[in-house]
């Protein structure tokens, strides 16, 4: 191991990968309350803080979510989300035990850097804690549909706030997998 990779914060970026199985046992509070400090520690342009994390860990309304996801990935017109919704044992998050959406105020500088920035920071305070994560996209899909609208308001995203991501987060129930190679030319250094 290089010197570098004994810093812990460099060991949870090159280690984290997304998990898509997970145990059914929740995680801890107190892992979850470590998990979304970090989020709001995350970089946001203008230090506005833009963003508003809804946590679900309550089977019903994961069930209620999951079932929108897949009505709007029946309608999406994109053949690949039609074809995942077809599956028997569809879950838009992979049967996760908590699931974060962040959202962020539509009149922020940059809502879309701050979410991903502060999603990002979930995942690797996840990682730290030995707890796996994923970024899922279907939360966006959730606002085409009428069902999906009212579903945001019944979960108290505050209006004028704009989902842009969401992350499943559990114990992994499977083997982490291996990192994927990485692009080359894809960094330019000019000194």
């Amino acid at each position: 191991m290089s010197e570098l990779l004994k810093n812990e914060a460099l060991k949870n970026l090159f280690e984290r990968r997304s998990i898509r199985s997970f145990k059914s046992e929740q995680i801890k509070d107190e892992e979850l309350k470590e998990i979304l400090e970090a989020g709001k520690y995350a970089p946001s342009a203008a230090n506005q803080q833009s963003w508003h994390f809804t946590v679900i860990q309550n089977k019903e309304i994961l069930q209620k979510i999951n079932d929108v996801a897949k009505s709007a990935f029946e309608k999406s017109g994109i053949k690949r989300y039609e074809e995942r919704a077809k599956a028997e044992d569809f879950s838009a998050f992979y049967n996760a035990p908590t699931y974060i959406i962040v959202s962020a105020d539509e009149k922020a500088i940059a809502p879309i850097a701050d979410s991903a920035l502060a999603l990002g920071n979930l995942f690797l305070a996840a990682e730290s804690l030995g707890i796996g994560s994923v970024w899922i996209h279907a939360v966006n899909f959730l606002y085409t549909t009428e069902e999906g609208k009212a579903l945001f308001k019944e979960l108290g995203i505050p209006d004028g706030y704009v989902t842009y991501g969401s992350g499943a987060f559990g114990y992994n129930a499977g083997e982490k997998p291996k990192p994927a190679p990485r692009r080359e030319g894809t960094v330019n250094i000019i000194k």
